[in-house]
């Protein structure tokens, strides 16, 4: 397969790199600075710096290939709007130059309150910190996800809780709710989740929420 990853410098997006050449993938990792690349050289990674909020600059990194993984996301104390403006970006871009390839985009749980909650996540956790300490960032989810649903693509949206740097272990995946009692999950189990949703045609136009 060949596969573009956005944000592939970042934690979710190193190993999602690292996932896809392992499992003999084409990989096209568009990144701002490649000297932060933390992925070794590979014969079968091609590494582009580009924009990734510029849709005719990411066009060629998109061209051709099988899918696309949008894993950008925001650094401790940047701007809040940039999954969604990535997200926007992307979707010009496919829906220009590739609109037959798979879209998999990263973004939280946190935003949306379901059934797949327990009484104490949906009616007082969330509403706390969604309206406080991350109601930008949860806002910011709410947009991306919008942009996506409406895009028309085969798409796929990712909903990890809080991520961590942790060891993969067994986790949980629910299809269009959340995970019950899921707060954590680390980056390479949801590089492992991405790829496993990638090779499953059965979750494009759904979401998949995800746990320990």
């Amino acid at each position: 397969m060949k596969l573009t990853v956005l944000g592939a410098t970042g934690g979710t997006g190193g190993h999602v790199v690292r996932r896809a050449l392992d499992a003999g993938h084409h990989v096209t990792a568009v990144v701002r600075d490649p000297a932060r690349l933390t992925v070794g050289a590979d014969p079968r990674l091609e590494v582009v710096a580009a924009d990734a909020f510029d849709p005719a600059a990411i066009g060629p990194a998109v061209t051709g290939r099988d899918a696309v993984v949008d894993a950008l996301g925001p650094r401790p104390g940047a701007e809040t709007t940039v999954c969604s403006r990535g997200a926007a970006a992307v979707v010009a871009a496919l829906t220009a130059d590739n609109p037959a390839a798979r879209l998999l985009v990263v973004t939280g749980s946190g935003h949306v309150r379901d059934d797949g909650d327990g009484p104490f996540t949906r009616y007082l956790f969330k509403p706390l910190i969604g309206n406080t300490f991350l109601k930008k960032q949860f806002a910011d989810f709410a947009r991306t996800e919008d942009i996506v649903f409406g895009s028309g693509l085969g798409w796929t949206v990712l909903r990890p809780p809080q991520l961590t740097d942790g060891a993969r272990k067994p986790y949980r995946t629910a299809v269009d709710r959340n995970v019950r009692g899921g707060i954590r999950l680390s980056r390479a189990d949801l590089a492992d989740a991405i790829m496993v949703a990638l090779g499953d045609p059965r979750t494009v136009g759904h979401v998949v929420g995800l746990g320990y």
